[in-house]
């Protein structure tokens, strides 16, 4: 279905959520129509932050908002829609579009698998009537399910697009870009010269893909990695237990702005406690590149001071090979909680591989290479 029937029938104005390669289609063509309007489309830091927006659409205007988010988020909007936007609460009417990565029977990532075989269960149990939409499904299809769903809404309640993959066409092309030079992948494999034989956390999306490549290729092996596949948002905060169980090893942290905005909350936990052998790295590129592309709001705020005021110590921030290098020594060397903004480029290479360890044997390798740092 060409994705502007679909933003025709539904009809709603206002759109919030976190971008998914599965719903590229959509994600273009509201970058392409809207923008970053906050009238019409917020990119949220977190599905959650996006039931809360539409919900603050509605009671503004008492229009039908629409959250559109990757399955995985499923788990962050079941707070706001049970005890907020619920019909047995505050009654708000919602649409949620939700790209169904881990459908059962198509093959996917192993972190994906688990969550696309509760998606719909997870709805259910959340009292949201849905409707899987395919390639198969017409413009009449879809004038009838929102009939029904409008009856729905009528009464406060939300109802779901469960969306397989290549559901949604969209012909026009959309570039993203900033105006950054240094690859991930080649400030990752900066890293891990630095790093040598510390733990190193990373988060989900290209970063662990490519941390994992770079170990290939220089014959390295995985058992210093932890590959936060799954989780986005979370690899700090993982990380930050480690470092506070294993206080006489350096523990590195590989993290994307993204991932950051998503929990930053977890800045505020970790910085509190400041574990001296923390070096935390934001790569940002201010995009949510592994999806995509799309744009996040990193490029307008300030991470360093928002590092500095969270109780970092040492913060440093790096736009070329040689900033980098020199932060990335200082790190090394440093005796107090570190974090590193550095300032990538939107892009990876075209034939970018995955993991081809498990992730139970990842967590196994990981694990016997702790168990050598003595508390």
């Amino acid at each position: 279905m060409q994705v502007e029937t679909f933003i025709e029938v539904i009809g709603s104005q206002f759109y919030a959520g976190v971008p998914d390669s599965q719903l590229r289609a959509l994600c273009d063509y509201l970058i392409d129509f809207y923008g970053l309007d906050p009238h019409h489309h917020v990119i949220a830091a977190n599905e959650g932050n996006a039931v809360a927006l539409a919900a603050g659409y509605h009671l503004a205007t008492g229009k039908l908002p629409v959250v559109y988010l990757q399955n995985s988020g499923e788990g962050n909007i079941i707070n706001p829609v049970a005890s907020l936007i619920s019909n047995k609460v505050y009654g708000i009417p919602c649409l949620f579009v939700i790209g169904w990565r881990g459908e059962p029977g198509i093959h996917d990532e192993p972190q994906h698998i688990y969550q696309g075989e509760v998606t719909l269960k997870l709805l259910s149990d959340m009292d949201i009537e849905y409707y899987v939409l395919c390639r198969e499904t017409t413009e009449e299809d879809l004038k009838d399910v929102m009939r029904k769903f409008f009856q729905l809404f009528s009464m406060g309640k939300q109802a779901a697009f469960v969306i397989k993959k290549g559901a949604f066409e969209y012909s026009e092309k959309v570039v993203y870009k900033n105006n950054y030079s240094m690859l991930r992948e080649d400030i990752i494999s900066h890293i891990v010269k630095f790093a040598k034989d510390s733990p190193i956390i990373s988060t989900t999306g290209k970063a662990s893909r490519e941390l994992f490549e770079i170990r290939e290729r220089r014959n390295e092996g995985h058992s210093y990695d932890f590959l936060t596949v799954g989780s986005m948002g979370h690899a700090s905060s993982i990380a930050f237990e480690i470092a506070m169980q294993k206080p006489q090893k350096k523990i590195w942290i590989i993290d994307g702005d993204g991932a950051v905005l998503m929990h930053l909350g977890a800045l505020a936990v970790i910085g509190a406690y400041a574990p001296k052998n923390i070096v935390h790295v934001v790569i940002n590129n201010s995009s949510h590149e592994t999806v995509g592309g799309m744009p996040t709001v990193a490029d307008k705020i300030d991470l360093i001071k928002i590092a500095q005021g969270c109780g970092y110590i040492h913060t440093l921030c790096a736009f070329d090979m040689h900033t980098l290098d020199q932060a990335l020594k200082y790190a090394q060397e440093a005796t107090e909680i570190t974090f590193i903004e550095v300032k990538s480029a939107i892009g990876s290479r075209a034939n970018l591989g995955r993991p081809t360890t498990s992730p139970i044997d990842n967590k196994n390798s990981f694990i016997n290479c702790l168990r050598d740092y003595q508390i």
